[in-house]
């Protein structure tokens, strides 16, 4: 790890003004940061700022601090009953006491698991614009298969992430400038293209402070997760669904998927597929077409491709039944 400066923030106005990488939990920063894969020059502590709340919404929604740890928000009763799906997603990520540390913010933020982006001495586009993508052609066993460039195919790592892009969630930030903005989860991450080392669409200096969920959505929700060992293991394929049925019909759906994409991914057309059809093999196999519609596996991760598949259908035949 090479030296740093350090400084803490009294207020969410100190930190944005303090021209460092921002540190709460570092439960990804400071990992990078030993192996060099990054290395700030100074970092900006904000884990005492008030920002460990969850708070109701008017409308039925929650509000949730940026410093709220992981593991409060997947125990908190309001997001046990309304977002079932949230509160599974962050059970299956990481250990205890990970989810002890991290936090909302911060989760939101931790950058891939790409063997070779974590390898100094390898060709990484992510860590080093230019030096190539040595995972295309490489040892791709957990990469994307959706949204890839030629430049980058390595995958989000999340899970709650996923179930956010699921609850539609607003990530709101606050400028250096003072100005704050509410970014629908939609429009925050970036897929690869010629630039994969810029992964969001946050500014220098912003930071996190909330995340907004909206009122509950109506039918049955879940998370499923399918990896390589039962804890700590990062999703092979993952889905976060919200399906509502409706005097036999699918009224609405939400479905959101991990491991497959450079972010959570969401395809409108996967939905379409769905709402106003009648729960069956039919209507569960076209949405898994629209999902794949576009799919390229790059040789070891091959296998996600009919696995996406059969985990797609058994969640909307467990939510349909």
């Amino acid at each position: 790890m090479k030296t740093f400066d350090y400084a803490r923030a009294g207020s969410v106005a100190e930190a944005v003004q303090a021209g460092g990488r921002f540190i709460a939990g570092g439960t990804n920063l400071l990992d990078l940061m030993k192996l060099q894969v990054e290395t700030p020059e100074k970092l900006v502590d904000i884990s005492r700022l008030d920002l460990a709340r969850i708070e109701e919404r008017e409308d039925g929604g929650l509000t949730i601090g940026a410093l709220v740890p992981n593991s409060d928000l997947a125990a908190d009763p309001r997001v046990i009953e309304k977002y079932e799906v949230l509160s599974r997603a962050l059970l299956a990520g990481a250990s205890g006491q990970l989810r002890n540390k991290a936090t909302t913010g911060g989760n939101l933020l931790q950058r891939t698991r790409c063997y070779y982006f974590y390898d100094t001495a390898a060709g990484c586009n992510k860590r080093e614009p230019g030096s190539g993508c040595e995972a295309i052609g490489g040892f791709n066993r957990v990469h994307a298969i959706l949204g890839t460039s030629d430049q980058c195919i390595a995958t989000h790592p999340g899970d709650m992430p996923v179930a956010m892009r699921a609850l539609d969630a607003v990530i709101v930030t606050q400028r250096g400038d003072g100005d704050k903005r509410r970014i629908p989860i939609t429009d925050f991450y970036r897929l690869p293209g010629d630039t994969p080392h810029i992964e969001n669409v946050l500014e220098p200096g912003e930071l996190i402070t909330h995340v907004e969920l909206p009122a509950p959505p109506q039918g049955k929700q879940t998370y499923r997760k399918v990896r390589d060992r039962a804890s700590y293991a990062f999703a092979l394929v993952s889905v976060a669904a919200v399906i509502a049925v409706e005097e036999g019909k699918i009224a609405s759906a939400a479905l959101a998927f991990g491991g497959l994409a450079h972010m959570p991914w969401r395809n409108p057309a996967v939905e379409a597929a769905l709402i106003g059809q009648t729960p069956g093999t039919a209507a569960f196999e076209a949405a898994a077409d629209a999902l794949l519609d576009g799919a390229k596996g790059f040789g070891s991760n091959d296998f996600k491709l009919p696995l996406v598949r059969r985990v797609l259908i058994a969640t909307l035949r467990d939510l349909t039944q």
